[in-house]
């Protein structure tokens, strides 16, 4: 009989090695499920997230197999197991603060991230963090355990090498699988959480990092004297404002509304003898609206963060996937939250019913100088206030006023509307009886149902700025991101426009990417305006409206008011549109010409003076998107300062606790507060907000 104190366990290196992977496997299920908030649905993502920790965990603990000697294996096997144990801690505590995960970045920057963090890390702890104390015993275990019960006997290389390559196999089969759920997973990432969700934290990590070598690569190439052409390029694109028009928003308050995926063929359409969107139908043509009716989008795969680029700094979106998510947190701008605020003494706020992490706004923000943001954290949220990606529009304008009423004037703001945000979901209950059209097609029928919504909300919004007296100190600026009906559904919209689906080509795609501008101030010489223009144009006419001069900025858009503006409109999937002509580049390097008065394809020699002209102006265009291109993907503005600016420190900006920082500014202030909560005697003005939201409570 043995002795009870020769009994052991033996295991080899390899179960040693699963044992460990199953551990931390588990743990990051927990921590799936129980910290984050991923936004799983359905069951192939529930599988996805269960399997997706597991290829990436055991190739990292694998590597401790081509140690050969046992001591080497042992020590080598803790220090993996417990970087993955502080990796996933790390995470754990971090999303708690900052709803996001921790970056390559954040790492390298960890002074101020501890500063960063507010809240002591003891407050952050939670009851069920015991477990990860589980595993700091086993790591101060394992030597002992593995001194008795680790087989001596060296795994061949041929099974050490099975190992990693069956390790790797899982992260290829999970990374496939991703992609048919999620089809550009890398290349359109539109938020973190989508990396995690679908291939787990330690491929997010890898990815993040390998982004940042690459970064930092092309960064390092580049010395100050890069900057020089991209800034001679500027300086010709310039366009004098127009004095009829130069500062005469000057001061007002600024409120910019993002009409998410709102087309411009929804102002004045009717489905079904109703008016899809009255309020923006008596906005688009009242005497104190400069309307355009030739705007149109010029995003990329960043959709909504490459309108908001645009706007914000002057810049274009990159070639591929979103520059918030790809460069926001790190690049250099030159924005108009910065700008405002050193010149006019602006405020400025961002408000918006998604989650901050999507599309890094929480950070990108910082970078372009935004005071404040506002995201999801900040509304009440109840089992019905959500829908699609966020809030519903009529709660997040009617919520947001508890914070606009308390931001120093002037102010510059920003509103991200999110209902008429595909797939178009909207409950019952929020329909005040409007009858949607019934094309073949639902989410084309659903589309017009949100974007009802939508316009109704405005109506609510407005009706407040009247009754708190912010409507006569503001102007308020209304644009379209993106389209909100795919190419793809086109054929389906055809017969509302009045067009035969039968007939439908490239050309009327390239129309439809018409989206509303409109400038409304109380005062201004309203019209209708017919110049041609693009989500580039944006920020100089702003700037130039709020007396403001765009010279020394680095800009490729131009004043829309301006008599030098280029009327010439650039698009990210190889078109151009003007007054006369819509230009499609074709693979085989030859063009498309389209003559819009009549829609036809032109039968133009490409010998003719004429062709190399059409053609010369479209190069011309996109050489902007090079330029673009050139100037984010080196963060060439880091060596360019304007004359009176200053470089935004992101570090300056916090985003927690933003309720108690707006009592102190209005507290500190005193009767020198220029905030409406203060000019209206220190009492609110939330009561003046009237909704029909089924959801909303007095």
């Amino acid at each position: 009989m043995k002795r009870k104190s020769d009994i052991t366990v033996k295991l080899t290196r390899t179960k040693l090695i699963l044992i460990l992977t199953a551990i931390i496997w588990i743990e990051t299920l927990l921590v799936y499920y129980g910290d984050f908030k991923l936004g799983i649905e359905g069951p192939l993502q529930v599988i996805i997230s269960i399997f997706n920790p597991l290829g990436f965990i055991l190739l990292i603990l694998s590597l401790a197999n081509f140690f050969v000697r046992k001591k080497s294996f042992v020590i080598s096997l803790m220090v993996l197991f417990a970087l993955e144990t502080i990796l996933l801690v790390a995470n754990v505590i971090y999303y708690r603060e900052f709803s996001d995960f921790i970056s390559i970045n954040t790492m390298l920057s960890a002074q101020k991230f501890n500063g960063a963090m507010g809240k002591s890390i003891a407050t952050l702890i939670s009851p069920h963090d015991v477990i990860y104390l589980l595993n700091l015993g086993l790591i101060i275990g394992l030597p002992f355990f593995t001194k008795n019960n680790l087989i001596t006997i060296p795994v061949r290389m041929v099974n050490k090498v099975a190992l990693s390559c069956l390790s790797a196999f899982l992260i290829v089969l999970n990374l496939t699988i991703s992609e048919m759920n999620r089809p550009q997973l890398l290349g359109r990432t539109f938020d973190q959480t989508y990396i995690v969700k679908y291939l787990g934290l330690n491929f997010y990590m890898a990815y993040n990092t390998a982004n940042k070598v690459n970064e930092d690569a092309e960064k390092n190439k580049v010395t100050t004297v890069d900057i020089d052409s991209p800034l001679q390029e500027a300086a010709q694109i310039y366009a004098k404002p127009d004095k009829k028009y130069y500062g005469i928003t000057c001061k007002k308050n600024v409120i910019i509304i993002h009409l998410e995926s709102f087309q411009q063929f929804l102002i004045n359409m009717k489905v079904n003898d109703q008016e899809v969107t009255p309020f923006l139908n008596s906005l688009y043509s009242d005497k104190n609206t400069v309307s355009f009716s030739n705007f149109f989008h010029e995003v990329g795969q960043g959709k909504t963060s490459d309108a908001e680029n645009m706007l914000e700094s002057g810049l274009f979106g990159l070639p591929t996937g979103s520059l918030f998510n790809k460069l926001g947190p790190t690049n250099t701008f030159q924005s108009a939250p910065a700008i405002l605020k050193q010149k006019e003494g602006y405020t400025s706020a961002v408000f918006h019913g998604n989650v901050g992490s999507f599309y890094t706004r929480s950070k990108t923000y910082k970078s372009m100088g935004y005071n404040y943001f506002f995201d999801q954290g900040y509304f009440n949220q109840t089992e019905d206030s959500n829908v699609g990606f966020g809030l519903k529009d009529k709660l997040m304008f009617k919520e947001s006023v508890k914070y606009l009423e308390k931001l120093q004037q002037p102010f510059y703001v920003k509103y991200i509307t999110l209902t008429n945000h595909y797939p178009f979901d909207l409950p019952d209950e929020d329909n005040d009886g409007f009858v949607k059209p019934e094309t073949s097609d639902s989410v084309v029928n659903n589309y017009f149902l949100t974007a009802h919504y939508l316009d109704a909300s405005l109506r609510e919004f407005f009706n407040y700025l009247k009754e708190s007296g912010l409507y006569d100190r503001s102007v308020v600026i209304l644009y379209g991101d993106h389209y909100g009906i795919s190419d793809d559904r086109n054929k389906a919209l055809a017969p509302l426009l009045d067009k035969d689906p039968e007939q439908w080509d490239e050309f009327d795609n390239i129309q439809l990417q018409r989206v509303p501008f409109m400038i409304h101030m109380k005062g201004i010489a309203g019209h209708i305006d017919n110049e041609y223009g693009g989500e580039i144009d944006v920020l100089p006419t702003i700037l130039h409206l709020l007396g403001i001069n765009t010279k020394d900025y680095i800009q490729l858009g131009t004043d829309l008011f301006s008599k030098q503006h280029d009327s010439n409109v650039i698009f990210r999937n190889n078109g151009m549109v003007n007054k006369e002509y819509t230009v499609l580049k074709k693979s085989n390097d030859s063009y498309n010409i389209y003559d819009n008065k009549t829609g036809e394809l032109l039968n133009i020699d490409p010998a003719s003076d004429l062709y190399k002209k059409i053609v010369e102006k479209y190069e011309q265009e996109r050489h902007l998107l090079d330029i673009s291109d050139t100037i984010n993907q080196k963060n060439l503005l880091r060596f360019y300062t304007p004359i009176g600016f200053k470089p935004v420190d992101p570090t300056d900006y916090d985003y927690e606790n933003e309720v108690s920082q707006l009592d102190k500014i209005n507290d500190t202030l005193g009767n020198s507060s220029t905030s409406v909560y203060s000019q209206n005697n220190d009492k609110s003005t939330v009561s003046m907000y009237k909704t029909d939201a089924p959801e909303s409570t007095e």
